[in-house]
C-alpha cells in the first residue's frame, strides 16, 4: 500500500431493543416521579406484558423530532440508539426539598428514537435494500429516494477503498464494514448515516478502534 494508509471510524453504534407499546402519556416530570429528584422526561407505554415507563431527558427531543409525530393512543416503538457524555449535577435535599449540597460527576445520557411502529417496519425494509449487494442502484433509488445519500456513500467508500487498499481482501472487508454499519443505523431509526475517515501516518496499518473499558453506567435522566 503506497502513500498514507487509512482507517475508517464506524463509531460505537450501540443500540437497545425496540420497545413496542400503546402510548399512554408522556411529558416532563421529576425523575421516577420523586419530588426530590431533578426534572426529566418520561414516555409511558402499555406493552403486551406490562406498563413501562421510559425515562430520559432526550425523550423530549425524540418526541418533538419524530417523523411520524405519534399521539397518545398510537402504537409506537421506542429504541435507545446511542448515548453521549454529559456532566450531571447531583443534589441532596432535605424533607422540604431544600438543597443541602450538590456535586458534579460525569455520566452518559441515552439518545432515543420514538416513532409509530410503521416507521420501524419501513426502516427494516430500507436496511435490507441497502444490504443487498446485488440491488440495482437506480431502481432502488427510484423506489426509495431516501436511500440516495446512502448509495452515494457506498460509492464513495468503494472509490476510497480502491485508492487506499492494495489488498483485495482488505478492500472487501472495508466496504462490507461500511455497508453493515450504515444498514444497521438505518434499521435502528437513526438519520441516514455518513462515514468518517481518519488519515494515519505513512507506513502504519489500519487499526481497529479499541473498545473502552466497561464501567458500571451512571443513571441517565
Amino acid at each position: 500500500m503506497s502513500g498514507t494508509t487509512t482507517r475508517v471510524d464506524f463509531g460505537r453504534r450501540r443500540g437497545g431493543q425496540l420497545i413496542i407499546g400503546k402510548l399512554i402519556e408522556h411529558g416532563r416530570a421529576n425523575y421516577q416521579f420523586r419530588a426530590q429528584e431533578d426534572l426529566s422526561y418520561y414516555v409511558k407505554l402499555l406493552t403486551t406484558r406490562k406498563e413501562r415507563v421510559l425515562w430520559g431527558k432526550d425523550l423530549e427531543r425524540a418526541m418533538l423530532a419524530s417523523e411520524t409525530q405519534p399521539k397518545v393512543g398510537d402504537l409506537v416503538g421506542a429504541r435507545r440508539v446511542g448515548r453521549r457524555a454529559v456532566t450531571i449535577t447531583a443534589r441532596s435535599r432535605d424533607a422540604e426539598g431544600r438543597i443541602l449540597a450538590q456535586n458534579e460527576h460525569h455520566a452518559h445520557r441515552n439518545t432515543w428514537v420514538v416513532e409509530k411502529v410503521q416507521f420501524f417496519a419501513q426502516r427494516a425494509r430500507l436496511a435490507r435494500q441497502a444490504r443487498d449487494e446485488q440491488a440495482d442502484v437506480r431502481e432502488s433509488v427510484r423506489a426509495h429516494p431516501e436511500l440516495r445519500s446512502t448509495f452515494i456513500s457506498f460509492r464513495a467508500a468503494e472509490d476510497y477503498a480502491a485508492r487506499h487498499y492494495a489488498d483485495q481482501d482488505e478492500r472487501r472487508r472495508f466496504i462490507e464494514g461500511v455497508r453493515a454499519a450504515m444498514s444497521a443505523s438505518i434499521q435502528k431509526g437513526e438519520p441516514l448515516p455518513s462515514v468518517r475517515l481518519r488519515e494515519r501516518a505513512q507506513g502504519t496499518t489500519p487499526a481497529r478502534t479499541p473498545s473502552p473499558t466497561r464501567k458500571p453506567e451512571e443513571p441517565t435522566r
